[in-house]
């Protein structure tokens, strides 16, 4: 009888006090442990939120300055402007009228030839542009193809700016994503494990390698070469900036698409060399296949590396705002942009607040890009491809 109650009684889950290996509660330093990197995530989190807003709020008056001058404000200046605009007396006993009039001193005339329409000219200038900067800038200055903010009338038009930063951002990712992939494939399935483990942390350390040091390589070496080499009208242009920002865009490439590609089941290989294909078939027809979200992610992260890089930019592409399709011409982006202009620009005026405007679409820009890395391919794409 015993026996039996015994096998019919069901069995009892072992509990957490007889097992060695569970513990009932986290000790004091697990729990403060814990709690500070949840506070540090989320200060990271607040400071990324509050740059933004800092960026969107010094780039809004670009378009809205209409209530940032007052008519005290506008009085003020334009009495300065009549005053500066006053010419300097240099022989104040040639008077105007006789003794009785009132004296008014003026300067003595040396070429009575010149004429008075270029000072007209310049104060309807003036006045122009001040009635365009109470206003705002006009999105047609925007999109214009003139890049000239430091100007009697100021054109932000940020179309060169946008073609620049697109032609090396393609020549890039044209150069730097099938050499990472080929590099990374090569390291996943035919190095030999030796030569892998040396291989890997040599391609990485690009990534480390100082964008100044790249930049000034491009600039005295590559631009030369390709000049001589195809006879180039100038020696710095979109192609020598793309291929600079591809050697800071292979090391991203690389390191993801390896790991993407080692993260295959191995069983996927082996069935497709027991089938009788390759290795290299193998490799390129059924493991990349299978590692297409990752290498697809480690591209869109390449792209971002390319969009937002700024020294290599600024020293490898001639720097020169030109609305032109012909990569063999400078180019100017938009973190170069920023680089260059930031330090010298005059506070608050409309030149600064272009320049956090276009901080604005490169934050845009690289958000989009990761939200399409996170959202689509990580998710959507890996469950596809895993058939789910």
């Amino acid at each position: 009888m015993e026996l039996e109650q015994q096998a019919n009684t069901p069995p009892q889950a072992p509990s957490s006090e007889a097992h060695p290996f569970v513990r009932r509660k986290s000790n004091l330093g697990e729990r403060v442990i814990e709690r500070g990197i949840a506070l540090i995530g989320g200060i990271a989190v607040v400071l990324i939120f509050l740059i933004l807003l800092f960026v969107v709020r010094e780039s809004i008056p670009l378009f809205f300055q209409s209530e940032r001058t007052t008519t005290a404000e506008k009085k003020a200046k334009k009495a300065s402007n009549e005053a500066v605009l006053k010419p300097e007396v240099y022989n104040p006993d040639i008077i105007l009228n006789s003794a009785e009039s009132e004296s008014v001193f003026v300067p003595e005339v040396y070429n009575p030839d010149v004429s008075v329409p270029s000072q007209i000219s310049s104060s309807a200038s003036a006045s122009s542009e001040e009635e365009e900067s109470e206003h705002g800038i006009s999105f047609a200055n925007v999109l214009s193809g003139t890049w000239q903010p430091v100007s009697t009338r100021p054109k932000f038009g940020i179309l060169p700016l946008i073609v620049g930063t697109a032609k090396t951002t393609i020549v890039a990712i044209f150069i730097g994503a099938p050499l990472g992939i080929l590099a990374a494939l090569y390291a996943a399935f035919f190095a030999p494990r030796r030569l892998k483990e040396f291989i890997k942390p040599l391609v990485e350390m690009l990534a480390g390698l100082p964008s100044v040091v790249i930049g000034f390589f491009c600039l005295m070496t590559v631009g030369s070469f390709l000049q001589t080499l195809f006879g180039l009208d100038f020696r710095l242009n979109a192609i020598v900036g793309g291929i600079g920002l591809s050697i800071a865009v292979i090391p991203i490439v690389f390191t993801i698409a390896e790991d993407a590609l080692s993260a295959v089941p191995k069983s996927l290989l082996e069935a497709s060399l027991a089938m009788g294909a390759t290795t290299w078939e193998s490799a390129y027809k059924v493991m990349l296949p299978a590692a297409f979200p990752g290498v697809f992610a480690a591209v869109l992260l390449g792209i971002g590396r390319a969009f937002g890089e700024t020294m290599i930019a600024l020293m490898a592409t001639g720097n020169a705002a030109m609305l032109s399709a012909s990569f063999a011409d400078p180019v100017r982006t938009f973190s170069a942009t920023i680089g260059a202009e930031m330090g010298e620009v005059i506070w608050g005026s409309p030149h600064y607040s272009m320049l956090f405007f276009l901080g604005v679409l490169l934050f845009l820009f690289s958000f989009t890009l990761n939200a399409v890395t996170e959202l689509f391919i990580k998710e959507r794409l890996a469950k596809k491809l895993q058939g789910g």
